[in-house]
């Protein structure tokens, strides 16, 4: 089956949108990539405001393709590095469309106006018609290398500028160009946060980035230019902080010219590697070829039959996207550089581009069913930082740096879900004692400074409260949680029965005299609000958002509440909410301290109330289009919460095993499972079948699985994993 024609790259690509919400749409980018893979070769309309990705649909110029993207991310994004530009006759030499570079001697820039009528891109491929120039411009991908080919009009001069200091969210520091011979470049690309990049600069995002280029035609005219001026003509090797060059051709019988470049964060050495291995013997067509084979093999995880096609292409391309990343950060040869500059081999892929705070909640769960490989690869990426740095896990992780962006402890939660879930090819011991000196945050670890992620650290470990924060607070506490789990399971009784009054202390947290969660000051006092929506003291929330976030004790949390008032107040967060927005203050879909909410409602014993409100968020928060999402896709988090419910279930609570039914969207559904790590007891394949259109009948009548009928309203991770058929009776 062909999967991967249903992947619409577009699906979210609006980026920072001021006039109408804060947070702009997807932010996704549009570019040719395989799964997982290091290169995403992507059009770059503006560089600066908040398109982390480079691209943003709204916007009519493009400035040239670069070869390394985020997707899905605010904070003004990174990456973005070796823009390539085809051009014709004389240009300036700016982009003209690059805020954090000053732009002041020429007037127009090489930038060139595009209609999205001559633009596609489809899985491992992308095009756009460069008006300004006539040029075609088409780009693909292998895991390590990207492929662009230009078409340009006859009888012109055929010319392109590559711009080495480029970088979203600011620019690369330095770069080191030498000019092998006619058809061969090689350089080496170092960025700091100097110069920028992820929270323009605050991330505290560094790394070297090394490339490999070949092209199918001979220079016959090559000019280096920093500062918007020529340098030498004769210069064929130039280092500095604005390195570009502008090289022309002549018109080729075809007038089709092929760039072909590899890239390393590891050394030279491992760029030419990577061409030789993966593009030095394919043209562009076999290249794109491969790339939709990839992706039809990784899609292979997940069969959909349904009436939508609508459905199936949204599903299919948020798939897609929760296959982008984490992505591998190793060489061909099993080589990565650490944050630190040490270069390290792996047996396992080493991965970078980890949004804790976001992805742990539906992102993570999801991967555990479809790709336990690809979670076992993050820990041990995880863990190879922590333990170079003696710290936690990372937050937020970008090139083995920790930005901190976010708050709470997810890499905690990720590797101890996993654990649970008896995905284990990692150094546990290590990973134990890093997260046991996080949660009771360690001053020292095996003789060393440990750098503790929990912040007030000894208010924190005194009276388990984050002041003037209650969104740190309650992702601690789940942390704790996850770490009382964890400790059950290996029988560690002292740290089980340490970490589970920890956790149960939120109610210590709830305001009896607003009803809701409250912040609290240095000495315990609560903060005065507003009202429930007010946002002092959360984190992108309100106090009425933030108020339900105990996903491991639902029913604890609404018993404070009073049952009849937390239900009453669930519908009110619901029927008050536009799921379609860019941002709610009441049901918030397009960020994360909502989701699974929807969930709630089965664990109170009104599954279909659950079966009905997920419906509405499927249906109304994503629809086709580049205005696809309704906020920041968030390296694969809002897509992943899409396939978990149109698959019908949710995970609520990290290292529980229960994963909570709603209906379906499709109604046969085939999940692939991976004995490796599944224990596919009953058959290597999980079939989900509804007897009548889960669109026309949205309600669950009965369950049955494996020919048994369930009383109950969710499956436990290790029955999903077992395999077989899961049977649904369906009502309107």
């Amino acid at each position: 089956m062909d999967r991967a024609r249903y992947i619409d790259p577009m699906i979210g690509t609006v980026g920072d949108e001021q006039d109408t919400s804060m947070h702009g749409g997807g932010k996704t980018h549009p570019g040719a990539c395989t799964p997982g893979g290091m290169v995403q070769l992507s059009p770059d309309t503006v560089t600066g405001g908040d398109n982390g990705t480079g691209y943003n649909y709204c916007q009519n110029t493009i400035e040239g393709i670069s070869f390394n993207h985020m997707s899905g991310i605010g904070w003004y994004g990174d990456l973005g590095n070796i823009q390539i530009m085809p051009i014709i006759g004389q240009t300036d030499l700016r982009s003209g469309s690059n805020e954090e570079v000053p732009f002041v001697k020429g007037n127009r820039g090489w930038k060139s106006e595009f209609s999205h009528e001559r633009e596609q891109a489809s899985a491992g491929y992308y095009s756009v018609f460069l008006d300004r120039y006539g040029i075609k411009a088409e780009a693909t991908a292998t895991e390590r290398t990207g492929i662009l080919r230009f078409t340009y009009p006859q009888n012109n001069k055929a010319g392109i500028i590559f711009n080495f200091s480029r970088r979203i969210a600011g620019h690369a520091d330095f770069e080191g160009i030498k000019i092998i011979d006619s058809k061969h470049i090689e350089g080496h690309i170092h960025c700091t946060p100097k110069g920028g990049g992820f929270g323009r600069g605050a991330g505290g995002i560094g790394y070297e980035l090394y490339f490999c280029m070949e092209l199918s035609a001979p220079m016959t005219e090559t000019v280096f230019f920093s500062n918007e001026e020529y340098l030498d003509e004769c210069l064929k090797e130039y280092k500095g902080e604005d390195v570009g060059l502008l090289a022309y051709f002549e018109n080729s019988e075809n007038d089709k010219i092929t760039v072909k470049c590899a890239i390393s964060y590891v050394d030279l050495e491992g760029a030419r590697l990577n061409f030789h291995k993966e593009c030095e013997k394919i043209d562009f067509d076999s290249a794109h070829i491969t790339a939709v084979e990839k992706w039809n093999k990784v899609l292979e995880c997940v069969d959909v039959e349904g009436s939508d096609e609508t459905d199936k292409t949204i599903f299919y391309t948020c798939l897609y996207h929760t296959l982008l990343d984490p992505r591998t950060s190793m060489d061909a040869d099993g080589r990565y550089r650490t944050a630190d500059g040490k270069i390290k081999s792996a047996d396992y892929t080493h991965r970078t581009m980890f949004s804790g705070w976001d992805v742990y909640r539906s992102e993570f769960p999801l991967l555990t069913i479809i790709r336990p490989d690809m979670v076992n690869d993050e820990i041990n990426s995880l863990l190879s930082i922590a333990l170079s740095k003696n710290s936690s896990f990372p937050r937020w992780e970008l090139m083995g740096i920790d930005s901190g962006c976010m708050v709470g402890d997810p890499g905690l939660i990720v590797m101890a879900d996993a654990y649970l879930k008896g995905i284990r090819n990692f150094d546990f011991e290590k990973a134990y004692d890093i997260c046991l000196a996080s949660s009771k945050c360690a001053k020292e670890l095996y003789g060393k400074v440990f750098a503790s992620k929990r912040p007030h650290s000894e208010k924190y470990c005194s009276d388990a409260y984050v002041p003037g924060c209650i969104s740190e607070t309650l992702e601690f506490l789940l942390a704790d949680y996850c770490m009382h789990r964890l400790a059950l399971e290996l029988g560690r009784k002292e740290d089980a029965e340490f970490f589970l009054k920890r956790a149960n202390s939120y109610k210590s947290n709830f305001n009896p005299i607003t009803g809701f969660m409250g912040v609290r000051n240095e000495n315990g006092e609560f903060v005065p609000v507003k009202d429930e929506y007010d946002t002092h003291g959360c984190v992108e929330s309100n106090i009425f958002q933030q108020s339900w976030f105990v996903p491991y004790d639902v029913i604890g949390l609404c018993d404070m509440m009073g049952r009849e008032r937390a239900i009453s107040l669930l519908e009110k967060l619901f029927s008050q909410a536009d799921f379609g927005a860019l941002w709610n203050e009441n049901y918030n879909h397009s960020n994360e301290p909502c989701h699974n909410i929807t969930h709630y409602f089965n664990i109170l014993g009104l599954p279909r109330r659950t079966q009905y409100w997920t419906r509405r968020v499927q249906k109304e928060a994503y629809r086709l289009g580049a205005f696809g999402f309704c906020g920041n896709e968030d390296v694969g988090q809002l897509s992943a919460w899409y396939v978990l419910s149109a698959l019908g279930f949710a995970q609520v609570c990290p290292t529980n095993e229960e994963y909570y039914i709603n209906t379906p969207l499709f109604k046969k559904v085939k999940i692939t499972l991976d004995p490796e790590y599944h224990s596919c007891k009953v058959a290597d394949t999980l079939e989900i079948e509804c007897d009548n259109d889960p669109l026309e009948y949205p309600y669950i009548a009965e369950i049955y699985h494996n020919g048994i009928r369930l009383d109950r309203y969710y499956l436990t991770y290790s029955e999903i994993t077992a395999g077989g058929k899961l049977v649904f009776k369906l009502t309107k």
